[in-house]
């Protein structure tokens, strides 16, 4: 008995509450100024204060500002099962990520400023009946940073800057369990409900991990003005460590309606099944309401790039962006009942290229584009319905229009990314690999920005 206790605690929490991290869940959208040139320019961010998280160097090329923001993300996909042809589609939701800034010369040569804005933090949401529910129907991680900046400069053409990062995280995944793979009780090693004719996919449970922590870091940034047509820019945002202790798990019975169709050993035929399950879901019992501890790593990052005016109307920018996943190899989850369990998730770092350009119209109002392309951070057998990821490339549009000491900008994004072959299942594997992925995942997502910038 004490086995199959075990057995379903580690089906409901140890086994999926590490994959709600086993994505790329880095955000760049922390400006809509920005937005509408992919992210590009650290080495001449955009004069909206958003240049805390861009490039605190360039915040000596700042006035009095303050701007906030925010953007919706509408990301769209499905898993097309390969043998059945099965469609699982997200559900349709729209997720705001909000950014704000404020920035203040206090000399000619000192900037200080606060920027409050989301790096880390990203949601997978498919309906509870979807195929891959058993590894998770929804998932979330947020991270919102806070960061007091400063910025001086060093000479007329070199600028530094950095800023102390206050970061507030949280964690949420929920997730269905199957009955059939369970170990049944009194029974020899092995033998599962299965073996009674409970079907694969018999739903029994619904469990749901939340849990929030908070961290602390640092961003530094370098600026270089070559000449008045080129500049150099260098941003490193540190790594974090995010302690989660304390962490709930939380778990619903859902009723299976089903009987035992044979006498087990003290169980008559014809009882129904959830009366033997039920005890298991009261407090105290292993689907009760229990604790888990886990780390989350948030990756540093840097970034490089130059930035080229070749007169006071247009400009060009391109970045070279890489970023840490290697941190993420594996997730060690310490349970209140389960055993200590380790998931293995071997991610690998990311590079990416960003282009954009903005030309100023007469009459003060900016259009601005780019593009920018990366790779994945997940390998093959880590592609889950718990934010399937695979290379993408995405495009962007932006318009600022004055309004006297105010800017209005506006932005869309469109996220395409490839087709990717994953799975809606382990495959009865402590380690999965590549070898049990069943599917086809599709994704894209439309971005839509708005902010205002007020100068003083």
């Amino acid at each position: 008995m004490r086995n199959w206790l075990i057995a379903v605690l580690t089906l409901a929490s140890c086994g999926s509450s590490a994959r709600v991290w086993a994505q790329g869940y880095g955000l760049y959208e922390q400006g809509t100024c920005a937005m509408g040139r992919t992210g590009a320019g650290v080495a001449s961010p955009c004069d909206d204060g958003s240049a805390i998280f861009f490039n605190p160097a360039a915040l000596t090329a700042s006035p009095s500002v303050v701007s906030g923001g925010l953007t919706g993300i509408a990301p769209r996909g499905t898993f097309t099962n390969d043998t059945t042809s099965l469609v699982s589609p997200l559900n349709d939701r729209t997720f705001p990520v909000p950014a704000a800034y404020f920035a203040h010369p206090i000399n000619p040569r000192a900037v200080v400023g606060f920027g409050v804005f989301a790096p880390y933090g990203l949601t997978s949401d498919w309906p509870s009946d979807s195929e891959g529910r058993f590894i998770g129907y929804k998932s979330s991680v947020k991270g919102v940073y806070f960061q007091p900046t400063a910025a001086f400069k060093l000479s007329d053409r070199v600028s530094v800057g950095a800023g102390f990062d206050i970061t507030y995280a949280s964690v949420e995944l929920r997730r269905r369990l199957d009955l059939n793979p369970v170990p049944l009780p009194g029974a020899p090693p092995g033998v599962t409900f299965g073996a009674l004719g409970v079907p694969r996919g018999t739903d029994f449970g619904d469990v749901r991990l939340t849990a929030t922590s908070h961290g602390f870091g640092a961003h530094f940034g370098a600026m270089m003005k070559a000449n008045d047509m080129v500049s150099f820019g260098v941003r490193y945002l540190t790594r974090q460590h995010i302690d989660f202790n304390n962490g709930d798990l939380a778990s619903t019975q859902v009723p299976t309606n089903l009987r035992t169709p044979v006498p087990l050993p003290g169980i008559p035929a014809g009882t129904p099944i959830d009366v033997l399950l039920a005890p298991q879901f009261q407090a105290g019992a292993t689907l009760g309401p229990q604790s888990a501890t886990t780390t989350l790593p948030f990756p540093d990052q840097f970034v490089v790039g130059a930035a080229i005016r070749p007169n006071a109307q247009f400009a060009l920018f391109v970045d070279y962006q890489f970023t840490n996943w290697s941190l993420l190899d594996e997730i060690v989850i310490d349970n209140e009942v389960a055993p200590t369990t380790t998931m293995v998730q071997s991610f690998e770092n990311t590079h990416g290229i960003r282009l954009g350009g903005e030309y100023t119209l007469k009459g003060g109002t900016i259009v601005r584009g780019g593009f920018d392309a990366h790779g994945p951070a997940a390998p093959d057998q880590s592609v889950t319905p718990l934010l399937p990821e695979a290379a993408r490339r995405e495009i962007a549009v932006g318009v600022g229009i004055p309004i006297q000491h105010m800017r209005i900008d506006v932005a869309y994004q469109y996220i395409h990314q490839a087709d990717r072959r994953g799975r809606t299942t382990d495959g009865g594997l402590e380690v999965p690999t590549a070898a049990v992925n069943n599917g086809l995942f599709q994704y894209h997502a439309n971005l839509f920005g708005a902010s205002f910038v007020y100068k003083f």
